[in-house]
């Protein structure tokens, strides 16, 4: 490809509204431009790179077994309806009309159509298992779009849908999918954890999330240093504390007249963070409940959620507390409520002695409690709070590390949810109608190109992976006075290079070399190859791999052969 017959436009400028460095670099590159809140249009360079993620996609799924097709990305309303979708899936479901008033939807996912596809097409057990996957758009009508195509409304996805008769057959793919989405993210080149994940919205009996690790990912991701263990914080186990220690001191109640939070409430006690605890009022099902970590941990809304009626709890309103514990926020406890309340304790405040709580009295706590002989034992008692660094693993080998993550792929093992929803069946082997299992797999396929950068870049620009990077290597032409036989040079060395599979561009624009080196550093193209009047006649190319400080002087078959070995 020569450059001066290809449109790249970069910018010296960062974009003003651009938050994370994926997105300044993907918008200085010219790899995207914004068409609305959310919307990208996809420069010809970065649908080179696109096209390279979604190859591998392909090649990988390909290889697992899975067959391609396409579904609409406009679906009916009925479809959703049949699952209870329609209204469960809320706002991000972008419903549209049409001139017959009839209502669609523009699909964020695709279990319903592929569902609706099996339940017309398969009819016997003899047919499975069957593996369906789509590279196509997807939408979701994002509240707040932001850090450009990390988190769009319209966004390439690859979604996947396989069909079992038996949960073990399920098992199987999902760990043939598991597997494939293991080589598809290293051949891509990008440093990434498998993770233990809540099934979410999509539903299901199992799941996992992958993720490539950033500073800049917004999920935190919890995994042994000793083993292969890793976890969504979200889902992540806090394992249980050693056995509750005997009462040593006397309760007591203590002043405190500006005191709101445990921080400050053990600075002024003097006492370590640990021996606070903290009560989060929240109303249920059934009523009022305590819900109560210790000061220096944090409630895991999801892990509270999947307790016995708290799967839609909500905060308490400051007159449900008034009405229960008598008293306003800052100083809330389990003692001695107004109103009988529900109590529910982390397994480490249950394991606690002489700790402090709220007194339910504005200015003061109390001190020196115990279970049993101060206030009954919980009504529950559960893992309820978010992990944290230097825990206990919960598979027994060593202590957790936190770190962030970019989610790029799911898979889920999503049972008989949809097929039994749908009425979809086949007969097994004893010629009973059964519902099929399914599984669920997906890819963010413009994510991943996003992901990529947050994870490859330095103060000059992108450092692409060499699988993603929009050409493997580029052949620059220094040729101030026009010599025929630097052109020729430069010529045949990009057509050599192509020749022997290397994927390269001729920059050919007759750019200044600074400006030139420039572009080519910011979009991150892994092998740079210098041609010039002295390399010429000192029978030598000018040699810099993007992730090099330096250049090198090389003969040609040493370029060749640096390049063709990464």
């Amino acid at each position: 490809m020569r450059l001066s017959q290809f449109h790249l436009r970069t910018e010296k400028e960062t974009p003003a509204d651009a938050e994370i460095t994926s997105h300044k670099l993907m918008l200085k590159a010219g790899m995207v431009r914004k068409l609305a809140a959310g919307l990208y249009t996809w420069s010809p360079l970065g649908l080179r790179v696109l096209r390279k993620v979604e190859a591998v996609v392909r090649e990988e799924m390909d290889a697992a077994g899975a067959i391609e097709m396409a579904m609409p990305s406009v679906q009916p309303k009925e479809l959703w309806e049949e699952t209870g979708r329609w209204a469960k899936f809320g706002p991000q479901l972008l419903k549209i009309r049409d001139r017959k008033e009839q209502d669609y939807c523009f699909t964020p996912t695709a279990e319903e159509a592929v569902t609706d596809f099996f339940r017309q097409e398969f009819s016997s057990y003899k047919q499975l298992p069957v593996n369906f996957y789509q590279v196509t758009t997807k939408f979701r009508d994002e509240i707040r779009p932001r850090f450009g195509v990390m988190r769009a409304r319209e966004f390439v996805m690859k979604d996947a849908y396989s069909f079992h008769v038996s949960d073990d057959d399920l098992q199987r793919e999902y760990r043939n999918m598991y597997d494939a989405y293991t080589r598809i993210f290293t051949r891509l080149g990008l440093k990434f954890r498998a993770v233990f994940a809540d099934t979410g919205a999509i539903g299901g009996s199992a799941s996992h999330e992958f993720h490539v690790l950033a500073d800049s990912g917004e999920d935190a991701l919890a995994f042994s240093e000793s083993s292969d263990y890793a976890a969504n914080v979200e889902l992540a186990e806090a394992v249980s504390p050693g056995p509750r220690p005997a009462a040593t001191e006397t309760l007591r109640r203590v002043e405190t007249p500006m005191q709101k939070t445990c921080e400050d409430v053990a600075a002024l006690l003097g006492i370590p963070l640990q021996r606070t605890v903290k009560s989060v009022a929240v109303t249920g099902d059934d009523g009022f409940v305590l819900a109560l970590v210790r000061g220096d941990h944090t409630v895991n809304e999801i892990k509270l959620a999947k307790l016995p009626g708290l799967a839609d709890y909500r905060l308490a309103t400051e007159a449900e507390i008034l009405e229960h514990l008598g008293s306003t926020p800052g100083f809330l406890g389990p003692l001695n409520p107004r109103k009988k309340i529900r109590v529910v304790a982390d397994r480490s405040v249950a394991a606690m002695a002489d700790f402090v709580v709220g007194a339910n009295e504005a200015g003061f706590h109390i001190a020196g409690v115990n279970w049993g002989r101060d206030l009954p034992e919980p009504d529950d008692t559960a893992d309820i709070r978010n992990v944290q660094a230097g825990d206990a693993s919960p598979d027994g080998n060593g202590t957790l590390a936190l770190a962030r993550g970019i989610e790029v792929g799911h898979v889920f093992a999503l049972g008989r949810k949809y097929s039994e929803a749908m009425g979809c069946t086949v007969l097994d082997a004893d010629g009973r109608a059964v519902h099929p299992a399914m599984g669920c797999y997906g890819i963010g396929v413009s994510r991943i190109v996003a992901a990529a950068i947050e994870q490859n870049h330095d103060e000059a620009g992108i450092r692409w992976p060499d699988a993603m990077a929009p050409w493997r290597a580029v052949v620059c032409m220094i040729n101030p006075k026009g010599n025929a036989e630097v052109t020729a040079a430069a010529e045949a060395l990009h057509r050599e290079f192509n020749a022997a599979g290397i994927d390269t561009a001729f920059d050919d624009r007759g750019l200044r070399p600074g400006a030139m080196f420039a572009d080519m550093e910011l979009i991150g193209i892994p092998h740079r190859i210098v041609v010039s009047e002295r390399g010429l006649a000192a029978g030598t190319f000018e040699y810099r791999a993007r992730s090099a400080a330096e250049a090198e002087q090389l003969d040609r078959a040493a370029v060749l052969a640096r390049i063709a070995g990464g």
